[in-house]
């Protein structure tokens, strides 16, 4: 590392932009046949862990903010992979519920993490490794100071 604190590959911001924009461009031809972006693919991967959810626990498990999630799932529902209803036990609560086609969708998302790994020609130790890395550099950047 160069002694230039503000040199470019010196930050860690940088590598890791470039890197998510990378690895996202990766996610992209796969998820087209699927009608999803990204951001929604990640809507699908927290439903597909537990349906339903309210709005509310999805920004919290996405870490979004209502403003950036609503207009996904109003997406998400006008393709059809999702509904979104008042909650039956608390009517302030929205939740967001899988259709059909949305369950169905999950055996062929099932088939991106796979491709995904052969296309970036890391062993599964080495992205195992980084994606335990960047869970702590989240948890410290979360943290109050």
């Amino acid at each position: 590392m160069s002694e230039d604190l503000l040199a470019l590959e010196n930050q860690v911001c940088f590598g890791l932009a470039v890197a998510a924009r990378s690895v996202i461009a990766l996610y992209r031809p796969l998820l087209e046949p699927l009608s999803l972006t990204h951001p929604q693919y990640l809507v699908m991967l927290a439903l597909w862990e537990r349906d339903p959810r309210s709005v509310r626990d999805l920004g919290e498990a996405l870490q979004l903010e209502p403003a950036t999630l609503s207009p996904l799932l109003k997406r998400l529902e006008a393709t059809g992979y999702v509904e979104r209803k008042r909650s039956t036990s608390d009517e302030r609560a929205l939740e967001v519920t899988l259709t059909d086609s949305g369950r169905a969708l999950r055996a062929e998302a099932e088939k991106i993490p796979p491709q995904i790994v052969a296309r970036l020609g890391l062993p599964v130790s080495e992205l195992v490794h980084l994606r335990e890395g960047l869970h702590a550099i989240i948890a410290a950047a979360v943290r109050p100071a």
